[in-house]
């Protein structure tokens, strides 16, 4: 049965790719993790996409780099740790940001249940595709925490075959391979990656270093026994061993960031994944779609006060599609059940959902809706408590395509995000345990978004400018003056206003630039003693910049810069430490030869050895990328 293009998500990256690699003009690139496949210039939505060559060719460590120095996304390491670190997008704050933005990989959800950022250190730089950023929407399809947005990544289906080798400062060195196989009937990959640094910080008096490895592995198989059924399965793992620095003072900071301060944290993480699924094309305009996923996850600290925690994490989604010139429609349902056991008490959070999303085309206008109920149902067995809440989420918009190269477009959002299993509970500074200190409500917002797109054979501009009035936005009231003084609550009213900026100019054959610059203001309206006051840990002026010269066919040199404004430090509610959240500066340089079976590659990160850290408090300092690294290294294709 003879199927259109629209019907197969896979086909339309497939295709995409094979457009990218036979043309250095730029052109719309297709969105493929969305409900309904659609392309950038198309949307209703602020998007930015990155494809497989644009992740190659910035030669990074792992995906948090990618997304620090090339994307509108920032991150910082969690506390110093480098493997697990926090997200912000949209002014939502560098400390609770990463709950506010649904992160899936292939489809499967990767947020956590509790105060634990999604291990994104996991997903190797070389199996991705693509990665998809859709800014202050995707709630119908993602869920719960997609308020700022959902960071959508799929791993590669195809006939490459490479390794690649580096090794860098301070005992850097990685090894990564894919081997993939794809015809009509049966697609095959596996890829793999194993990293380790020596450190660089001191962590004890006995001069060792906050050295780290990791290790990861996929497989991933798609059989389409019939022209109508499409069969998959995939299974995946990652190991890390992690120890890094604690907080120290702004003098210390100053003097010495490698220097010994406060404490060390050595954590030990595994995961380990199954996923399965089935499409089954109904029609010429009908299909079915299923798939499910099983996450085993455990955490350990060494030494260990509490014990490890052991993760469950079990979800489905089921979704009809249909599909005509002039309809596009999706309805389904979202299930995702997880829980957490520690010390002997285990707790549970269940997401149930059903969905609905549309767009209708007509000559040059798209119009999109949809619509989401979601039930969260929480379980603290050892507390004898239960909840539940009930959440909807909503999305319109609207898309004017004036021809082939330009379009404008407006959209509105209501998301939430329900409180993790953390929530809950304050902190006992008296006997530093944890304490029920009662129910917090699940935040909602109101995004407003309207942006223009110009995609020319040579240049591509984006601008959209949003608006989001929130109401109940979770924050941790950080108080440790004496027991029970630290606790979790809601900021009543709030709202964000910015502007994103992305500018890709092909100057000529031998030199091109891409901008992304992000704009943010974040109020407090009304919170007790807070009112008025900026969120902390949300910078105003987000700058990423890239310069790349290409001296022949085979060579790039690229000159990557960035800037974060400062901010108030990420406990800073009330405005009023004597200490800010300094300025984050970074220039980086690569560069890279390049045939059709073999590559050679090195780059230096922070050029000028630029201090950077994440202030939480006074004095409460996490150094982050504060000296000059570097790697080089070699990949062969077969």
């Amino acid at each position: 049965m003879k199927r259109t293009i629209k019907l197969s998500l896979i086909s339309v990256a497939l295709i995409s790719q094979l457009h990218a690699e036979q043309s250095i003009k730029l052109e719309p690139i297709s969105i493929t993790s969305t409900a309904i496949a659609t392309d950038e210039l198309k949307s209703t939505d602020a998007v930015e996409v990155y494809t497989q060559e644009d992740i190659e060719k910035a030669h990074v460590q792992n995906v948090y780099e990618f997304l620090n120095q090339q994307t509108s996304i920032t991150t910082m390491p969690a506390f110093g740790n480098p493997f697990t670190q926090k997200l912000d997008m949209h002014g939502y704050g560098i400390g609770d940001g990463y709950q506010n933005i649904a992160v899936t990989i292939n489809g499967r959800k990767m947020n956590n249940i509790d105060m634990v950022a999604p291990l994104l250190s996991g997903i190797s730089p070389s199996s991705i595709s693509r990665i998809e950023i859709i800014k202050s929407s995707g709630v119908v399809t993602g869920g719960d925490g997609a308020s700022a947005g959902t960071i959508n990544i799929t791993t590669k289906q195809n006939n490459d075959k490479e390794v690649s080798f580096y090794g860098g400062t301070y005992g850097v060195a990685d090894g990564s391979f894919y081997f993939g196989h794809s015809d009509e009937k049966l697609s095959l990959s596996a890829s793999g990656e194993t990293q380790k640094s020596d450190g660089i910080r001191t962590t004890d008096t006995d001069g060792n270093k906050d050295k780290d490895k990791l290790s990861t592995g996929t497989f991933n198989l798609a059989y389409t026994p019939t022209q109508e059924l499409e069969l998959r399965f995939g299974a995946g793992f990652a190991r890390a061993d992690v120890i890094y620095g604690g907080s120290m003072s702004k003098e210390q900071y100053d003097s010495n960031p490698t220097a010994l301060a406060g404490y060390a944290s050595h954590q030990l993480y595994d995961t380990n994944t199954l996923n399965g699924g089935m499409s089954y094309f109904i029609n010429n305009t009908l299909s079915l779609h299923v798939d499910a996923n099983h996450e085993m996850k455990k955490s350990d600290y060494i030494p260990s006060y509490s014990g490890p925690s052991h993760y469950e994490y079990n979800s489905a989604k089921i979704h009809f599609d249909y599909v005509t010139e002039q309809l596009a429609l999706s309805v389904g349902y979202d299930g995702f059940y997880g829980d957490r056991k520690q010390s002997g008490n285990t707790f549970k959070k269940k997401n149930n959902a059903g969905f609905i999303m549309s767009e209708f085309y007509l000559d040059n206008s798209t119009f999109k809706l949809g619509y989401r109920f979601e039930r969260v149902d929480y379980s603290f067995a050892d507390q004898g408590l239960k909840s539940s809440k009930d959440l909807h989420g909503a999305e319109l918009g609207y898309n004017y395509t004036f021809d082939k190269t330009h379009s404008v477009f407006a959209n509105y959002a209501h998301s939430y995000q329900a409180p993790d299993i953390d929530r809950f509970f304050g902190f006992d500074s008296g006997t530093w345990a944890t304490y029920y200190s009662g129910s917090v409500n699940p935040m909602e917002a109101n995004s407003y978004t309207a942006g223009y797109n110009n995609i020319q054979n040579d240049n591509k501009f984006k601008l959209s400018f949003y608006y989001i009035d929130l109401k109940d936005e979770i924050y941790f009231y950080a108080d440790y003056s004496g027991p029970r003084t630290s606790y979790n609550a809601n900021i009543d009213k709030s709202h964000k206003y910015g502007l994103d900026l992305y500018d890709k100019y092909l100057i000529s054959d031998m030199w091109n630039i891409a901008m992304n610059y992000n704009y943010v203001q974040a109020i407090m309206d009304n919170e007790n003693d807070y009112s008025g006051n900026k969120l902390p840990g949300v910078s105003n002026h987000n700058i990423k910049a890239t310069l790349s010269y290409l001296p022949s066919q085979y060579s790039t040199i690229a000159l990557t810069q960035t800037y974060r404004s400062e901010a108030y430090a990420a406990d800073d509610f009330a405005n009023n430490f004597s200490q800010k959240q300094n300025a984050y500066m970074s220039t980086d340089i690569s560069a890279s030869y390049a045939k059709e079976k073999w590559e050679v590659f090195a780059k230096i990160n922070n050029l000028f050895n630029q201090k950077n850290g994440l202030w939480t408090q006074d004095d409460a300092i996490y150094p982050v990328n504060f000296t000059t690294t570097a790697i080089a290294g070699l990949k062969l294709k077969f």
